[in-house]
This record gives structure tokens, C-alpha cells and sequence, in this order.
């Protein structure tokens, strides 16, 4: 069994950012949006910006007070959206109720859309368009994949979870490389049977340690991408990581495994945004 471990493929994404930077003349610059202070949000605001930090790109913070009206923070969000000096915006979601969240992902810059969000920028990952910007998280799963040199090719994956922040983009990335996709979810019948048809299984479903060995079969490779925490307190997947592991032949951890690319992504989609903005 190898545990995929996100540092390693993290660390390589830098490197390639890094070197991919030294050809501009200018440094790309994320603007990030949060509303409140939700410590998860705060989080991984701070891992973000650290990871700009490390492969040399600005990060500016826009923080606004849960307070906000809708009708300010629209003001606020298009003045960021409109500043020719930002490359890229993170907004950290789900915003409170009374903010217009979908405003928002209709008016986003779709180059400047780093996590996918918007229509046009869903719509292209669909269509396996390469100048769309995928969700970071969906993203980290096929860098993933692709460190560990999984090919994709005729392998049958199931994605648990039909979100449009991970599921749904997840299964579109997948086919995108050529594999046989099913998606499952809460109305899936015998859910542990058809996951246990495949070789490639996303877990998504945001349930503590949901995923046991009934779901897999001998030699399956189990990427985790839920983050939970268990009866205990402990941050954990959807995948039972105990029992899944003596089964599977390619398995990741959490923490440390596809949180850990997500940043990673976001500043490759920074760099991405910027050269398509100022090609």
C-alpha cells in the first residue's frame, strides 16, 4: 500500500509555479474575500496566503464584518472584481444568508474566477475546455492522480458526492483523462456494491469515515477529499482510513493529503488567470 501524501505533490506544483514565474515581468496578485470570522475560513486564509508567500506571488485580504449589507459588499466585491491590478480572487464561501451569494459567481471575472465558481467557468470545465478554471479541491484530486502516475485511461472511477464544488467538477476532470465514470449520492442504491466496482474511488460525501472496506475492492486506489471531525474530536475523511488501507493499493490521508494541494492549485490558477489577462 503507498499513502499518497499531499506534501510531495504540493511541493512539486511549487516548483513548476516558481519556475514558470521567472518568464514574466510582472507579479501576479490574489486578492482574497472573507466576510466574518469563521476559523475555518481564517485558516485557510492564512495557507493561502503562506503559499503565495513561497513561490513569490502578492496577496492582498479583503475582510469585511458579517455585518456587511448585501447592497455594500456588492460594491465592495465589484471594485476588487474591476481593480486591473488583481490577477486573481479567492472568496471564501459560503458567505452569510443575506449576502447574494449567486450574484457574486455571475459577475466574477471568469479569469480571475481561481476556484471555479462561476457559470462560465463551470460550464468550460464541462466542455473540457483548458482555459476554464476548475474547483481547487477537484483540481487537487487529478494532480494527485497524476503525481502518483495513475493512468486514467479505460479505469473505472466512482465519485461519491454530486456537489458542484467537488463531485460533479471531479467526474467531468475524470472523463476528461479518458476514465469510466459513475457518480454516487444519497439516492444511490447499494452504494458499497457499486463502489466496490472501482479501480478509482473519490470519496466526497462529507461523512466521517463513511467509506469502510465493504466499499473497496483489492487493489483500488482511494483518494480522500472529505475533512470531518470524528466522535473523538479528530480531523478525519469520509474514507475509514484504518480498514480502507490494508485494501487499497494507493490510498490518501487526512489531513495531509488533497487539503494540502489545494493551495498548491490556487496559485497555479493565479499564475494561469494573470497570462491569460495579460497575454
Amino acid at each position: 500500500m503507498q499513502e499518497l501524501r499531499g506534501i510531495n505533490v504540493a511541493n512539486a506544483i511549487n516548483e513548476e509555479i516558481i519556475n514558470e514565474a521567472k518568464k514574466l515581468d510582472y507579479i501576479p496578485h490574489l486578492a482574497i474575500i472573507r466576510v466574518g470570522e469563521r476559523p475555518d475560513d481564517m485558516s485557510y486564509e492564512r495557507g493561502a496566503t503562506k503559499k503565495m508567500d513561497k513561490v513569490g506571488f502578492r496577496c492582498t485580504s479583503f475582510v469585511y464584518p458579517e455585518t456587511i449589507t448585501n447592497e455594500e459588499f456588492q460594491k465592495e466585491f465589484d471594485k476588487i472584481n474591476n481593480d486591473e491590478d488583481i490577477d486573481g480572487i479567492l472568496l471564501l464561501r459560503p458567505l452569510p444568508k443575506h449576502l447574494d451569494e449567486k450574484a457574486i459567481e455571475n459577475r466574477i471575472n471568469q479569469t480571475k474566477d481561481l476556484d471555479g465558481i462561476s457559470p462560465a467557468n463551470l460550464a468550460k470545465v464541462f466542455a473540457g475546455d483548458d482555459t476554464g478554471m476548475a474547483p481547487c479541491t477537484a483540481e487537487a484530486v487529478i494532480e494527485m492522480l497524476d503525481y502518483a502516475d495513475v493512468d486514467l485511461k479505460g479505469k473505472r472511477a466512482t465519485v461519491i458526492g454530486r456537489s458542484l464544488v467537488i463531485g460533479k467538477p471531479v467526474a467531468m476532470l475524470l472523463m476528461k483523462k479518458n476514465a469510466t465514470v459513475t457518480i454516487c449520492h444519497t439516492k444511490t442504491v447499494d452504494m458499497p456494491q457499486t463502489c466496490k466496482n472501482a479501480e478509482v474511488l473519490v470519496a466526497a460525501a462529507g461523512v466521517a469515515k463513511m467509506v469502510d472496506s465493504s466499499y473497496v475492492s483489492d487493489g483500488a486506489i482511494v483518494i480522500d477529499v472529505g475533512i470531518n471531525v470524528d466522535a473523538n474530536g479528530n480531523l478525519c475523511g469520509d474514507v475509514n482510513y484504518e480498514e480502507v488501507s490494508k485494501k487499497a493499493s494507493i490510498i490518501t490521508p487526512v489531513p495531509g493529503g488533497v487539503g494540502s494541494v489545494t493551495t498548491s492549485v490556487l496559485a497555479k490558477h493565479l499564475l494561469k488567470g494573470a497570462m491569460l489577462r495579460r497575454a
